[in-house]
């Protein structure tokens, strides 16, 4: 078993001096690193953390209750204290001859995997105190008796927040893997490491954002989003790519799909084995897919009515023209399946029956419950968008894909930040993680629209919002619908998706939740035979009673979906090439919008 010890015994002075050397180069990157922090570009400050007052409450609350019930804080204090001294006992016992190698539980927190956690006091007695101090604060925060619902859930994942950025594996001196792997090569991982840290800023203005694939792998259009098509339609907003037919026939009733503009359309086609795009396609339809534009500071008046009209609408119109029909079948991922429900509603008051069923894809469209982003929805943190957009002109990609990351801030912030940054290694080349960091921006007006209207005040589903001259409410979703979501989905939560379809006034419904979270879940190619899903027909019960007498199902829900569109999509006819005399082919799929950086 390997040591720090054993490490050091034995290096030899040429060892010592390349590494001396090596460390010497690190003065030179330090300049580059203090140049590009000094024209950082700068952010609202509210933005990085709630304001003070929660905390001067949690404090008010935490000394209330110590002065009310001293015991109790003593009890606590004593409990800390006691583990505290285990803990070194236990490093002891550990440096003692007597005590056996591997004697120590190994943990199962991916962190601490190197053996030296176990096996070595030092990093022994550092693990077990950091875990002790997370349980003494994760604790502290839960008897806090005095805070409100909301206030007490904020004050829990900030809590947690700091536990995450405390651990020992972010810092070098208690990192046994970085350390390891800098004397073994002489110091070169660390500078590689810093070489990785100040490109990720230099290409971010200032602000850290940790590169999570390498992006020289990927190409759009060469080996990932390679499905056949063309761009027969474009406008300000967004470009409408039609592809390519693989059958001889496909069925009469069209196929549009609006995905989110908060990330880029090629998720579902990111390769040829799990595009859903291609799937679709296989099975004889002819599939529209909406490209949207990467807003800059010039569409800073843009709002949800524009998205609507230059996107759903139009989108649907156009589709109907070159397809030489009356109705489209309509799909809408995440927050384009909550805009597809605000024109559902808005084509029933306009009596307009353009689109014969919708298709959901983790769609929120019931903002009673918050979730996981209750922290971010409170009125500072919105404050501080509805600020920064209003001088900048737009939410920058970087700050949503900061505030998703930090919901899972192990895996997507510090575990890649440990492997870049002290470990000196290439960001893998994973074309889920390439997607992932290549974001999109929003503009400015549609921002404060979608954060105050629907996610606070939760106007669509609560009395309505007023949008485009109409009141528009989800009771007024009328068209036969299925709404797919995801069982460990975090950013639209099934129970509270399955909320908002009950409420949709549709008399033929279908709801299934797939295993596997927000884009697994949905991506979920039959071939892989993966995960699976759950059906229950009854949508009267509450979302628990009707998880208790689902139906589980193995393998993927795309053919169910299939099934179900089928009945929806009218007789076969030869199959459709891209575009018409009106609609020339504009440029091969993926397009060009696609293609547009966030990075300005």
């Amino acid at each position: 078993m390997t040591t720090i010890d054993d490490t050091f015994t034995g290096i030899s002075p040429e060892h010592i001096e390349r590494l001396k050397k090596n460390m010497g180069h690190v003065e030179q990157l330090s300049k580059r690193l203090a140049d590009v922090m000094g024209n950082k570009t700068a952010h609202n400050a509210a933005l990085d953390g709630p304001n003070q007052d929660l905390f001067a409450r949690a404090a008010t609350a935490y000394w209330a209750e110590a002065v009310q019930n001293p015991a109790r804080l003593l009890e606590q204090q004593v409990e800390f204290w006691g583990k505290s001294v285990m803990n070194f006992a236990e490093a002891q016992q550990t440096m003692s001859a007597e005590s056996a190698e591997g004697s120590v539980p190994k943990s199962s927190d991916r962190r601490f995997a190197n053996p030296m956690w176990q096996n070595n006091p030092y990093f022994h007695f550092v693990q077990q105190q950091y875990m002790t101090n997370a349980d003494a604060i994760r604790q502290s925060v839960a008897d806090i008796t005095d805070l409100e619902g909301k206030d007490k859930q904020r004050l829990s994942y900030f809590a947690d927040q700091i536990v995450d950025m405390m651990a020992p594996t972010n810092f070098l001196a208690t990192n046994p893997d970085a350390l390891e792997k800098a004397v073994e090569t002489e110091g070169q991982s660390l500078i590689d490491g810093l070489e990785n840290l100040v490109a990720d800023l230099e290409a971010n203005g200032g602000e850290l954002v940790v590169k999570l694939a390498d992006e020289s792998a990927f190409e759009l259009g060469r080996n990932i989003a390679t499905s056949e098509g063309e761009v027969v339609y474009r406008n300000r907003m967004m470009e409408l790519i039609q592809y390519s037919p693989s059958t001889d026939t496909v069925c009469e009733t069209p196929i549009v799909l609006f995905p989110p503009w908060i990330n880029k359309f090629y998720i579902l086609d990111l390769k040829a084995q799990n595009s859903l795009i291609k799937w679709v396609v296989e099975q004889g339809y002819t599939l529209f897919v909406v490209s949207w534009i990467n807003p800059d500071e010039s569409y800073a008046e843009v709002g949800i009515e524009d998205y609507i009209q230059d996107g759903f609408l139009t989108a649907i119109e156009e589709v109907k023209q070159i397809c030489e029909v009356k109705q489209v079948n309509a799909v809408g991922y995440c927050i384009a399946g909550t805009t597809l429900g605000l024109t559902l509603s808005l084509l029933k008051q306009r009596g307009d029956k353009s689109v014969k069923s919708a298709t959901f894809f983790t769609a929120l469209t019931d903002f009673s419950d918050q979730g996981e982003f209750t922290p971010f929805l409170q009125n500072d943190f919105i404050d501080g968008i509805e600020e920064e957009v209003g001088e900048v002109g737009m939410l920058r990609s970087y700050i949503m894909a900061r505030t998703f990351s930090y919901l899972r801030s192990n895996d997507l912030i510090y575990a890649p930040a440990i492997r870049s940054y002290m470990m000196g290694q290439t960001p893998p080349a994973f074309d889920l993680l390439y997607w992932n960091g290549d974001g999109a921006n929003l503009p400015a007006k549609m921002a404060v629209q979608y954060l105050r209207g629907l996610c606070q005040r939760n106007e669509f589903a609560d009395g309505g919002i007023e949008l485009m001259g109409h009141t528009l409410q989800l009771s007024e979703v009328d068209v036969p619908l299925m709404a797919i979501t995801c069982e460990t989905d975090h950013i639209a939560r099934w129970k509270d998706c399955y909320r908002g379809v009950q409420q949709m006034g549709s008399r033929s419904k279908s709801f299934i939740v797939s295993q596997s979270g927000h884009i697994a879940g949905i991506v979920n190619p039959p071939s892989k035979k993966k995960y699976g899903h759950y059906t229950n027909a009854d949508l009267k019960v509450d979302s628990d009673a009707w998880f208790a007498n689902a139906q589980f199902h193995q393998g993927s829900w795309w053919p169910r979906w299939q099934t179900w569109l089928k009945k929806r999509s009218g007789k076969q006819i030869a199959a459709r090439q891209p575009g018409d005399s009106n609609h020339p082919p504009l440029s091969p799929a993926p397009g060009t919008y696609v293609k547009v950086s966030a990075r300005r």
